[in-house]
């Protein structure tokens, strides 16, 4: 029992949290990376700045009542495929690790991806669901993923992609489309206004086999209705209904191939709630709120809490184990 720290720096927000494992209870600090307008996201080194100047403020933030930590976790690759890499993740490791250093406590090392499934699971009130096999979805802006997930001695879970997109991913598409109807960066929030004034009636068809999908196509169809004078609200929503298509195609799929399995959906596109309705209406599934749907390091603090207690470690021990 104690207090675990998780830290994400992500290509679009820092973020840092501290779960304590008697409580089950969390508290969280985030910061999204700014964007200048009519830009679509970030270079790595311009992240990697933000989060230079974001972590101190967020920390003095978190620490202010005086929380003493147990141990330190930070995401350190977007997911557990060999050669996923992106610099922006050195920039919470190496926070993780100096903490770790100056104050002696175990630090621990997850991949984003483990991060948002292990938050979905938490913010679904589902944590019982991390000692089984399960199906999940990560759909964001960097991931449009179907995994299998299963329990791991060394990391708590590990997640296998087993669907997904093969180009395009939906945050991808989300933020093309947005950009072009002259929305902010991120999209998401204000494209789903959009496509709530719509008349609806799109029944779109990504391409889609064998739980793959391509989004890619979607993006042409979207331009094509843009340069022939379809409003705004129309396109937004032929844009969400057919990510909506997507994920339904390949949870269809996974069902079929891992039946009787739960289903757990993460990322910030699976927060949007015309997807969400549909998704939970057809299939029921566990979501997570909002505030863990989008990048966070919740996940990260509780799979750090889990794997210390399986360690053995606990509390007033300053991490070693008991």
């Amino acid at each position: 029992m104690g207090d675990f720290l998780g830290i994400d720096t992500s290509n679009y927000t820092t973020s840092a949290a501290v779960y304590n494992s008697s409580k089950k209870s969390v508290v969280q600090k985030k910061l999204p990376l700014l964007v200048k307008e009519g830009e679509l996201g970030l270079r790595q080194s311009d992240a990697v700045f933000h989060h230079t100047r974001h972590l101190p403020k967020i920390f003095e933030e978190l620490f202010l009542n005086g929380i003493r930590i147990d141990a330190v976790a930070a995401s350190d690759r977007p997911t557990e495929a060999e050669g996923s890499y992106m610099p922006c993740f050195l920039s919470g490791l190496g926070a993780a690790r100096q903490l770790a250093a100056a104050m002696r406590l175990p630090l621990m090392r997850f991949s984003h991806q483990q991060g948002h499934v292990a938050a979905a699971a938490y913010g679904a009130n589902r944590v019982d669901l991390l000692d089984g096999e399960f199906i999940a979805f990560h759909v964001s802006g960097g991931t449009t993923d179907g995994l299998i997930v299963r329990p791991d001695d060394h990391t708590i879970i590990s997640c296998e992609r087993v669907a997904g997109s093969l180009d395009l991913k939906a945050g991808q598409l989300v933020d093309r489309i947005g950009l072009m109807l002259g929305l902010k960066f991120p999209a998401g929030p204000e494209l789903e206004k959009l496509a709530l004034k719509a008349a609806g009636g799109y029944s779109p068809k990504p391409t889609l086999k064998d739980g793959w999908c391509s989004l890619s196509g979607i993006e042409n169809q979207c331009r094509s209705l843009y340069e022939k004078g379809a409003d705004g609200a129309e396109i937004a929503l032929f844009c969400i209904a057919s990510i909506l298509a997507a994920v339904d195609g390949m949870t269809s799929f996974l069902i079929e191939q891992y039946p009787n399995r739960p289903i757990v959906y993460s990322g910030g596109v699976m927060s949007n709630s015309i997807i969400r309705k549909a998704i939970q209406d057809k299939y029921g599934g566990y979501f997570a709120p909002p505030e863990y749907s989008s990048d966070n390091a919740v996940g990260i603090a509780l799979l750090a809490a889990l794997k210390s207690e399986r360690r053995g470690f606990c509390a007033g021990n300053h991490g070693k184990p008991a």
